[in-house]
């Protein structure tokens, strides 16, 4: 099975008219957006913090961006339509999902761009950030792609006064997969470490 870069119609859709309407009630401060690639395979991996963590690098790039997503919104009939014609790649949290990183795969082979969240799930704790998972670093290894790490902080309120999300410096990884996710994840700390400045 294999997965264009291209995503469905309903994607650039959404965007193009919910986009204002999220920038408008939530008021989020995007930084750095000229640190996301304008071709080229890229990873866009950050902190996940909210369900609406995806939409703000969604509405800091023309580029459309394939994001990963748990099986279980797929398995909803509420939110598996969504999820599905918005071009997510589902993945089972539960298993080594050799299938979802096969789609993924074929998109950055594709020159396409695909959004992760590292630490796996929404972090509920009390921990500024939760340890990373290996796929974004693995994933970038095997397509030569470009992981641009980005830090969310900030409240999902009306009119927020603090929800920001910044975007890094680009780096590809080469051969030790534990460095650069060590890398990965202090970049995404630093990231958010300046939000709160």
């Amino acid at each position: 099975m294999t997965m264009n870069k291209k995503l469905p119609p309903l994607y650039y859709v959404g965007r193009a008219i919910l986009g204002p309407i999220f920038k408008l009630y939530y008021n989020p401060k995007i930084i750095g957006r000229e640190n996301i690639p304008k071709d080229g395979a890229i990873i866009i991996a950050g902190n996940h913090k909210h369900l609406y963590d995806q939409c703000l690098s969604i509405l800091a790039t023309k580029r459309g961006i394939h994001y990963m997503a748990k099986k279980e919104y797929f398995d909803s009939k509420l939110t598996a339509w969504f999820f599905k014609y918005t071009g997510c790649i589902s993945v089972n949290r539960k298993t080594k999902d050799d299938k979802a990183v096969s789609l993924a795969i074929d998109v950055l082979n594709d020159n396409g761009a695909i959004g992760i969240f590292p630490e796996g799930t929404r972090n509920k704790t009390d921990q500024f950030l939760l340890p990373f998972k290996y796929g974004a670093v693995s994933m970038a290894l095997k397509t030569d792609a470009y992981i641009v790490p980005f830090g969310i902080t900030g409240d999902y309120k009306f009119r927020s006064k603090n929800l920001k999300i910044k975007f890094g410096i680009p780096f590809k990884v080469t051969e030790n997969l534990e460095e650069a996710n060590q890398k990965l994840f202090e970049n995404v700390k630093e990231l958010m470490m300046e939000n709160l400045k």
